[in-house]
Formats: structure tokens, sequence, C-alpha cells
């Protein structure tokens, strides 16, 4: 299931609107093929999984991420593939809450007599796949907001373009590859000009949707990032409105990179899940832009893990239960 588990992290950010799965075929105690969710979002981990077994599937065991799906969309049915493949056992991480399956695949698995094995590494399960739940559980998709401050506060210098160093700068644009979109604002642009791209070695073709929110229609047509060929979106909304039309547009993922105004105005909707704070050790004094006020709001959140990363720190927060 570890290795299940391992595949399917990485396609985070490229299989929305559906859930990234990880899938391995096990007999006779080796594994004979293993797979993962296309980043189209089809064909599904399992369906490979099978085709590339063949034969050799009857009699196999199935570990699986999330539990195969039992609806007609526009692909058949995951666990009737399960069924005609012969496999003798399935092994799942966690239920799927879409209230189209939600324990149907599991079901239909029962009765055709196939032993199915539940909730094995089922906290990791549910994580690998928070933005998919999110949406189906609170109507929007998993929200990250990424914050680099000085050790004052400041999030912008007089003196240089970068507060962290280049292991934290290469940390965030791998947050960039694992997250279906990346938004800002309007401000963001028209001062830094910034693609908003992933730029690691071998990742390039990972990076996000670009989401703007320019209410005003400051943007020029000249931007960078609508120039290069990366998809980017500019949306009039106010904050509400572009969260709910970018679920519409089956985004389950978001990262949020922006300055002091509009990281403030996420923190106070309650719409944010993570924060990635990247702390760089210097101190810039009163020519820097402070952002005190917005990292107050990190009351309503718990600190889960702390990185070095090489001058620099990271802590990482989840929203807590009670806010």
């Amino acid at each position: 299931m570890r290795v299940a588990l391992s595949l399917a992290r990485r396609q985070a950010g490229q299989t929305h609107p559906n859930p990234n799965v990880g899938a391995v075929l096990v007999k006779d105690g080796q594994i004979i093929t293993q797979g993962i969710t296309a980043s189209s979002g089809r064909p599904h981990a399992e369906t490979i999984v099978i085709e590339n077994a063949g034969k050799n599937a009857s009699g196999a065991t199935l570990y699986v991420t999330l539990e195969p799906c039992s609806h007609h969309g526009k692909t058949p049915p995951c666990a009737d593939a399960i069924i005609k493949a012969g496999i003798k056992t399935v092994v799942i991480a966690c239920h799927d809450k879409n209230p189209q399956v939600s324990g149907g695949g599991i079901a239909a698995l029962k009765k055709a007599g196939i032993e199915v094995i539940e909730n094995i590494c089922e906290k990791e399960g549910l994580e690998v796949n928070r933005g998919f739940f999110s949406v189906i559980e609170k109507k929007r998709p998993y929200i990250s907001l990424k914050i680099a401050t000085s050790l004052d506060g400041k999030i912008t210098s007089p003196h240089s373009r970068w507060l962290t160093d280049e292991a934290a700068r290469e940390f965030g644009h791998l947050l960039r590859a694992q997250h279906d979109a990346i938004l800002t604002g309007s401000g963001t642009v028209l001062a830094d000009d910034p693609l908003l791209t992933c730029r690691l070695s071998g990742l390039e073709h990972r990076s996000p949707i670009r989401i703007v929110l320019d209410r005003s229609g400051k943007i020029p047509k000249n931007a960078k990032l609508l120039q290069d060929g990366h998809e980017s979106w500019v949306m009039g909304h106010e904050l509400p409105g572009a969260i709910e039309e970018i679920t519409k547009r089956g985004i389950t993922s978001v990262l949020v990179e922006a300055g002091a105004k509009l990281t403030s105005a996420f923190l106070e909707s309650g719409l944010v899940d993570k924060v990635y704070w990247f702390r760089a050790p210097i101190v810039i004094g009163k020519e820097g832009l402070c952002v005190t006020e917005t990292l107050e709001k990190l009351a309503r959140f718990k600190q889960i893990e702390h990185i070095k990363l090489g001058n620099d720190s990271l802590e990482i927060y989840e929203c807590s239960q009670e806010s």
C-alpha cells in the first residue's frame, strides 16, 4: 500500500477533477505491475494495472489507494473491470466519499466474492486526495497559502527580489507542481510580473494553471503569465465568487501566492486549509512591507511540521478543528 500511495503522490495536481490514485498488483508475493491515474484523470489506475497484467491478473491481490469506482462516467466502473479480471483480493486505503460511489465499489466487489480489506493506511489515503474530498465535503478546493517573511515579519525587501535562498525557493516550486492551480492578485502581477510556473528540472510540464484576481482590469496584455503559453485565467470576481467559479471549473487544490492584502483576505475568509510559512534569517526594518497583522491570524492554525531549508526554515500549519 505504501508503494501505491507513493505513486499517487507523484500525480498530485495532475488529475483534476478526478482523484490521483495509485494501484499495485501482487501475485505470489511479488509486484507484477503498478499504475497511476493518468494526468488527464483517465484511464484510472486500476484499469491500467489490469491491462498491464493481462491474464496474470487472475488470482492476484490489488492494492489501491481509493475505493474503486462503481458508476458509469466517461469510463466503465473499475469495480467491474476488477471482477472481470478475476482478482482475488482488493486492499483499499480509504472509502470514496463521492456520493456516486460511497461504498458501492466495495459492495460490488464483495457481492462478486472478492475479499476486500479496508482502511489500510487510511490517514495517508485521505491526505493524498484531500483536494478531491474537499470539493465533495466543503464544495470548494483545498486551499494552501504560501508566505515568505523576514524575521521581523516583512514580505518585501527594497534591496533584493528574493527573501529566501535557493533551497526554499525550490521547495516553493515543488508546491506549485503539487497543486492544480496557483492564485495571486493583480497587485503582485503589476509589481513583479511573475511567471508563477514550476521551474524545477524535469517538472516544468507540471506548472499549475495560473489564476489572477483582477477586479479592475489592471493586468496588461503583455504580462509574462499571459504570454508564455501556459494556461492562465484572469477573473474579475470577488473572492467568494472566484472560489465558486474555480470549483465549477474542476480545480481541487489551489496554492495562494499573493501580497499582504489578498493573503489577509484569504485568512479572514476562513478558506485556508494549510499555510506554508517560509522564514528568512534577516531583518529588513522599516523599509519592508509588513504582514504582522496577517500572521496573527495564524492563531487559528496548529503547526504540524518544521523543516530546515539551508539558512531558511519552513513552518507548516493546518487549520485547527475548532476554526
